[in-house]
Formats: structure tokens, C-alpha cells, sequence
């Protein structure tokens, strides 16, 4: 079964923010909200541009890392998605969080054991 089964991309369910900008750059974070059975819960990934990233690269650079941060981001839920073994569903209006369901296939009849060879009482096999 998918970890993921959402009527849209990871991605288009992510919430943006930005924090005031300092002298060491600027903060942004991102936030992907999910339902866990009838509690609203979020994870965030935190990333940020170092003012002399944004004067050497200006808009382009900021635009890049932004999307490496999505991409990550991305990344990060699938793998926290396959090791915690849960699968996000429904996604209307937030995905919903839920188990894996393991399909268990219906027994398989054994086949018969194969017939041994019966040996003489007083032989061995090796000689």
C-alpha cells in the first residue's frame, strides 16, 4: 500500500511563514498540518538565507533555497512516513494520518510432503 494517498502533491498542502529579518538573514519556516484521528497536529522544517547569501544570489537564490527547503521537506515526511510505518490519506481540507494497513493473503493450502525413501534396516546411507 502507499505511504501516500492524497488528491494532491505533499507539497501543495505546506503552510508558509517568514519571521521579521535580522542581521544574520532571514528565517523562514514551513508547516504541514495533518489530521491524527480527531486531533489537528503539524510538523515544521525550519531554513534560513544569511543576508550575504541574499546580496550575493538576491531573489533567485532565496527562490532556490526555498524550493531545496520543499524538496527536503518532502523527502523528510515520505521517509518519517515509511520508519514510523503510517501513510497520510483523504486529504480534505488536511491530510489524515493513520497506520499502515498490512494485508495478510489468505492461507495457502501446504502442499504434500514429499514421500521419503525408505531405507533397508540394516544399510546406511553413506556406505
Amino acid at each position: 500500500m502507499a505511504q501516500i494517498a492524497l488528491p494532491r502533491p505533499v507539497q501543495d498542502y505546506f503552510a508558509f511563514a517568514e519571521l521579521p529579518a535580522d542581521a544574520e538573514g532571514r528565517r523562514f519556516t514551513i508547516t504541514f498540518p495533518y489530521f491524527e484521528a480527531q486531533r489537528l497536529d503539524r510538523l515544521q522544517w525550519w531554513w534560513q538565507v544569511s543576508s550575504v547569501q541574499e546580496r550575493i544570489g538576491g531573489k533567485e537564490a532565496v527562490a532556490r533555497l526555498r524550493q531545496e527547503a520543499i524538496d527536503r521537506f518532502r523527502v523528510h515526511i515520505e521517509r518519517w512516513l515509511v520508519t514510523s510505518q503510517r501513510r497520510l490519506f483523504d486529504g480534505d481540507p488536511f491530510p489524515r494520518l493513520g497506520q499502515v494497513v498490512v494485508e495478510v493473503p489468505a492461507e495457502v493450502p501446504a502442499a504434500p510432503a514429499a514421500a521419503q525413501p525408505e531405507w533397508p534396516a540394516g544399510k546406511v546411507a553413506n556406505g
